[in-house]
């Protein structure tokens, strides 16, 4: 919910600007959204709501699995898809129509290996990793082979599946056994906070390091003690503190708004309406074209435009549908991320 709300929030932040600025060539954007609640046969029903709707573009889903299963509906109906935060490579794999917004599971896996060996950050890493999940799993291989290139030794990988994610002991122990001075966490926030509870317990107290999928964890938790997170690391495409105008503007409107900090799947969505509108201005693209016709406009733009987001300068799209921008790292501290 912390992921999906954020999504729902910031795309409605964001059509509403444009809305009030005159639209897009004009035209005034209409928003529906539907919950898909983290299901991937309600997401294809969601889906199904939206069209009967009269939805012409979708922004979404918001998760992996979910995305792969709408993403084979899109693809049926040529339907022009871009997801801000699905990070697999199944969702673009063989799917021309569809596009991201945020770094697939590969990009993640081997930034955050480069990030961790430039850094001199650890010598000895341990991995947990959901072996169950499309997300984890993928970040995970990509990480192992990119350590084989880096001045660190993974000496444990424990997997876990979706049946089997509340007792992490068994884990916590090899890597405490093995010597790793810091845990590769490539998981959703949900599990990485009892992950930290359960070490707090043992005494073991390693660095921590983790991707997008650790966001949430500050205030998505409950019952969990914050201070745990104290000096975790993630990458993420977003800080809110950066200084920068755009981020400031942000970020100052959302908490108005929402009375909460943006989280980068916030900033991931806010970008994502941006880039639509970018490549409907390049395409030009109308709302009496049928689907089809508005998809066949929107991929060739999407390979033409450049965007400066939140989430990065510059961004681009290949014709594959990934997003090329540089990823950043962030610092829990105080109970705030801080760019590193």
């Amino acid at each position: 919910a912390v992921y999906g709300l954020a999504v729902k929030n910031a795309t409605e932040l964001a059509i509403n600007e444009i809305n009030a600025a005159g639209g897009i060539n004009g035209y005034q954007v209409e928003f529906n959204f539907q919950d898909d609640e983290l299901d991937n046969e309600k997401s294809v029903n969601a889906y199904n709501n939206l069209k009967d709707w009269g939805m012409n573009i979708l922004v979404g889903t918001v998760t992996s699995g979910c995305c792969i299963a709408v993403a084979a509906e899109t693809k049926n109906d040529n339907m022009f898809q871009l997801t801000p935060s699905g990070s697999s490579v199944d969702i673009i794999n063989g799917n021309d129509n569809v596009f991201q917004v945020c770094f697939t599971d590969p990009n993640q896996g081997i930034g955050a290996a480069q990030y961790i060996g430039q850094n001199n950050l650890a010598q000895k890493v341990a991995v947990i990793y959901d072996s169950s999940d499309v997300y984890s799993s993928g970040i995970y291989e990509k990480f192992a082979k990119e350590a084989e290139n880096q001045p660190f030794e993974i000496v444990a990988a424990e997997a876990f599946t979706a049946d089997n994610k509340t007792d992490f002991s068994v884990q916590l122990q090899k890597a405490k056994d093995a010597g790793a001075d810091m845990v590769f966490l490539p998981i959703y926030y949900q599990e990485s906070a009892l992950i930290l509870t359960q070490a707090a317990a043992m005494g073991y107290a390693p660095k921590w390091f983790s991707c997008d999928g650790m966001d949430g964890i500050l205030g998505g938790v409950d019952n969990f003690d914050v201070s745990l997170t104290e000096g975790v690391m993630l990458l993420t495409p977003f800080a809110a503190d950066a200084t920068d105008d755009l981020t400031q503007s942000f970020v100052t409107k959302y908490k108005e708004k929402y009375g909460e900090t943006p989280n980068q799947f916030a900033a991931d969505s806010y970008d994502a309406i941006y880039v639509i509108k970018a490549a409907i201005e390049k395409s030009g693209v109308t709302p009496d074209m049928s689907v089809s016709d508005i998809c066949d406009g929107m991929k060739a733009a999407m390979t033409e435009i450049t965007v400066d987001g939140l989430t990065g300068n510059g961004m681009t799209w290949t014709a594959d549908g990934e997003a090329n921008k540089a990823p950043k790292a962030v610092v829990i501290e105080n109970g705030a991320y801080k760019a590193m």
